[in-house]
């Protein structure tokens, strides 16, 4: 496919973006990064037949020069850049880049357009005071371009400014109620009715009567007149639409898309559909309705009694397509007779973030909310109500299987990782005992994908429909959207429930090694992540290693190495293989003894001395070693980590002193690569190491997880299915995922200081690591290309 790079007649400069990664000597330019050339380099590099297949450009983050394939890069408009500019994730750069919709809202806002904000996860109403740099930018290419917003009814206060930024002001406003921030978390509200800013005369817009979401209209189908209720109201290429739910549909709300000039809007109070409304009357008129239906009973018909806030319901829209959500508000809204019901959608198909005719009755993501009758809502048919759990988390019922082709969704690092992950309401929700279930499954396929064959592998044994649950319910909206629904946790808890002949799985608590080593052995039938093997006995295998060792006096705070070789030791073992997946249970006796108030992580599990038949290194001159000696691992002469083997010479030299004549070393199997070279110091030793990607805990029976998101020792976000509540009986529990950077602090502090630290005054949740540790998980990117 051919690409056009020419620039706009006129541009000083060609603005690009990259659509993938790009490595440019020791430099690593992920996509969505932005760059330029002048347009003077650009014709002078273009001038050939055929083209140079190479653009010489600007990086716009650190002003590198850089050589680019020109098929890697998109032009962008250079007011469009600086609106770009203003994202500092480039992969939330690069998705706003390819979606324009919001970028070309963004272009043509004007001051005085209203707007809703994203403050703190929520959304808010403001007003658009001014647009442009607000930053004193060293690139003389081009500065970002930033909205700020004054924000208004529940979004006073919110803010962080009086309209200033660093000194300067760019509008006023009151103070707190001011923001700057990028397009990306601003939603465009069309600007049909709005008084504020016009640009251009509204010559068509006085052939109309304005429509916005919330008013009643009218409109003709057939010749037939129908009267009906705005629920939005959008431009498609320069054409303006209303979407229109009907009266007369009945008890499903069959939306109908029509030009806003086929559409008339209502005199409230000369109609009968709607009945009078004054702003100062709605409280009281409210109440009469409710009189009114409660004595006549005729909203009762068709609703279903067990519907209430929180309930999980279907909802048929335009032309048959059917939703799903749970009900987040019940009650009467301004000009309707009816009952409605505001409604979240699992899907990106509603029409408002909860907000009614500019007041918000519930909160959700944009396009994430909707207000239907409530007769048009029924219980979503995967779920049945029962007794015993919240009405929004109820049993499954099994859909009939769709056949489609698995979709993939890679795990999430660095800033990605960051950006979806971090919040309230993110991360696996709990319900009734799961976090146990929660912790293992966010650890396992967050930010890794060392196991993702458990995902699409067919294995031997392996239940389909099982693995299917886990792939496109719990992986795949984890990794999108950050945030995994009970009921999809549920529906793989009672799925375990019918394999594992267990009925208390969900309900009961577990232990997170029992749900592994169900779902992988009995269920998917995966292959053991370890082969062990004890002296000569025959090879065992296992899913997690559980740590046995007797109280080790000179342990006082190990590290996750020291354990792991002490317990090889005292049981004679060695890895046969290298795993990919290294799942080490702490040592403990029963949930509330831990053998040690402390424990370091080892962010790296050096694995080689453990190695069946491996290459090892002799412990005093670093040659190939031939001999191993258990007796010498606890002399306190040598280091306090890693198992002590030797070369032929610096065996017979340490045991040649008294203390160690009765020690027994055993011969190692050399491989014979390295048996054919014998001058000492040749051979070099490859070090086979293993690095931590999460960590379990557990505090007073409830489970916890700490996640590696990134490469750097600050990289570590904290994961609590269950860390508040909404509501009583029948509310739900709120995940949260934060970031925990104060665990770099401990990991870097000496030994003796460490152990000195009492864990009430550690910084954050660092003292859950380190104290309250359950289960290490360790992986190795080399071996799992392989497994």
């Amino acid at each position: 496919m051919t690409m056009s790079l020419l620039p706009s007649v006129g541009d000083g400069n060609c603005y690009y973006i990259l659509t993938e990664d790009c490595a440019y000597g020791s430099k690593y330019f992920q996509a969505g990064n932005m760059c330029f050339c002048t347009e003077r380099s650009y014709l002078r590099n273009f001038a050939d037949v055929p083209p140079a297949r190479f653009l010489r450009v600007i990086m716009l983050d650190d002003s590198s020069t850089v050589t680019i394939n020109v098929g890697i890069l998109q032009p962008v408009r250079e007011e469009m850049a600086a609106f770009l500019l203003s994202i500092s994730s480039h992969n939330e750069r690069l998705n706003c880049f390819l979606e324009r919709m919001s970028l070309e809202a963004a272009v043509q806002a004007v001051p005085g357009q209203r707007v809703m904000v994203e403050v703190d996860r929520q959304h808010f109403p403001g007003v658009i005071r001014y647009v442009g740099s607000i930053q004193k930018s060293t690139l003389t290419a081009l500065s970002p371009f930033f909205f700020g917003v004054e924000l208004q009814g529940e979004g006073e206060n919110r803010g962080h400014s009086d309209g200033s930024y660093l000194g300067t002001e760019y509008f006023k406003c009151k103070p707190n109620c001011g923001i700057f921030l990028p397009f990306s978390r601003i939603q465009f509200i069309p600007t049909l009715d709005n008084d504020h800013g016009k640009q251009k005369p509204k010559v068509d817009a006085e052939e109309v009567v304005p429509v916005k979401v919330g008013d009643a209209v009218s409109f003709y189908v057939d010749n037939v007149r129908r009267k009906g209720i705005a629920m939005a109201v959008y431009r498609e290429g320069t054409q303006w639409f209303v979407k229109v739910c009907p009266e007369e549909e009945g008890t499903t709300d069959i939306f109908r898309e029509i030009p806003m000039d086929a559409v008339v809007k209502e005199d409230l109070h000369s109609q009968s559909l709607f009945p009078p409304f004054e702003s100062d009357m709605g409280v009281e008129h409210s109440k009469q309705i409710k009189q009114q239906i409660g004595e006549s009973g005729d909203e009762c018909e068709g609703v279903n009694p067990s519907l209430e806030v929180n309930s999980m319901v279907q909802i048929t829209l335009d032309k048959g397509n059917q939703v799903s959500g749970i009900i987040r508000w019940l009650g009467y809204l301004p000009h309707t007779k009816h009952k409605m019901a505001g409604v979240e959608l699992d899907e990106d198909k509603g029409v408002t973030a909860g907000e009614w005719l500019g007041k918000y009755y519930f909160h959700c993501a944009p396009k994430r909310g909707i207000f239907v009758k409530l007769q048009s809502c029924q219980p979503d048919v995967r779920f049945q109500c029962s007794r015993n759990r919240d009405l929004n988390l109820v049993d499954y019922r099994e859909q009939e299987d769709v056949p489609h082709a698995p979709l993939s969704f890679p795990p999430l690092r660095n800033e990605e990782a960051v950006h979806i992950l971090r919040g309230r309401m993110k991360g696996i929700q709990g319900h009734c005992n799961s976090c146990y279930m929660d912790a293992a499954l966010f650890s396992l396929f967050s930010c890794t994908s060392v196991l993702d064959s458990m995902l699409f592998t067919p294995f031997p044994l392996c239940d389909r429909n099982v693995q299917n649950i886990l792939r496109d319910e719990i992986v795949n909206p984890l990794r999108k959207n950050g945030f995994v629904m009970a009921r999809s946790v549920m529906h793989l808890r009672e799925q375990l429930t019918e394999k594992g002949q267990c009925s208390s799985f969900t309900n009961a608590e577990k232990d997170p090694e029992e749900f592994l080593n169900l779902i992988m052995h009995q269920v998917l039938g995966i292959e053991p992540l370890l082969r062990l093997q004890s002296g000569a006995q025959k090879e065992q295998d296992c899913y997690c290693y559980q740590i046995f060792m007797d109280k080790q006096e000179d342990l006082v705070v190990p590290d996750v190495q020291q354990l792991v070789e002490h317990s090889f030791l005292s049981s004679d073992l060695k890895l046969v293989e290298i795993p990919s997946c290294f799942i080490i249970q702490m040592p403990r006796f029963g949930k509330e003894y831990k053998m040690f108030s402390k424990i370091i992580p080892s962010l790296e599990l050096d694995i080689t001395d453990l190695l069946l038949d491996s290459p090892r290194e002799c412990c005093v001159c670093s040659d190939v070693a031939t001999w191993e000696c258990s007796n010498c691992f606890k002399d306190k002469m040598f280091s306090p980590t890693g198992l002590k083997q030797f070369c032929s010479t610096c065996s017979k030299q340490v045991h040649s002193h008294y203390r160690r004549k009765t020690h027994k070393p055993t011969r190692l199997r050399v491989p014979e690569e390295f048996r054919s070279r014998s001058s000492r110091g040749s051979q070099q030793v490859p070090r086979e190491k293993m690095e931590l990607f999460a960590v379990l805990c557990i505090e007073t029976s409830h489970y916890v997880s700490f996640v590696k998101y990134g490469p750097e020792n600050e990289h570590w976000m904290f994961f609590d299915s269950m860390a508040d509540r909404h509501g009583g009986e029948n509310g739900f529990n709120i995940p949260t995922v934060t970031l925990c950077p104060e665990v770099a602090k401990y990991l870097d502090l000496p030994l003796a200081m460490l152990a000195l630290q009492q864990p009430r005054d550690m910084d954050g949740v660092a003292k859950r690591l380190f104290c309250d540790a359950y289960m290490y998980m360790y992986q190795s990117k080399k071996m799992a290309l392989y497994k």
